[in-house]
């Protein structure tokens, strides 16, 4: 038995009297759960290694699954709260001491 779908209109579905803009809900950043926030990078680096791991062995269930997806994803934003302080920390110890050669100072 060969079943025929069409492709979706690129437009999408036609319904009367809705709007042609997609529905996009905003995304708010949520504060991090506490023992997720008290990581360093490092640990935080090597848990999201971990749950990497366990969604790329696709033996949990799909329950299992979208809990490790939550999880890494507030690894992985984290890392980048680590990451996001060490470059500005960069880059005001850069500027500090660019001003600290400026002769005009």
């Amino acid at each position: 038995m060969t079943v025929q779908t069409t492709p979706p209109s690129p437009d999408g579905p036609e319904l009367s009297g809705a709007s042609s803009a997609p529905a996009v809900e905003p995304v708010v950043e949520q504060e991090l759960p506490d023992d997720i926030a008290a990581l360093s990078y490092e640990a935080a680096r090597d848990q999201l290694v971990e749950v990497v791991r366990r969604l790329e062995s696709g033996q949990g269930g799909l329950e299992d699954s979208i809990g490790l997806w939550e999880r890494g994803e507030m690894l992985a934003r984290r890392c980048q709260q680590w990451l996001d302080g060490a470059r500005e920390r960069l880059e005001d110890a850069v500027a500090a001491r660019r001003s600290g050669d400026d002769p005009e100072q």
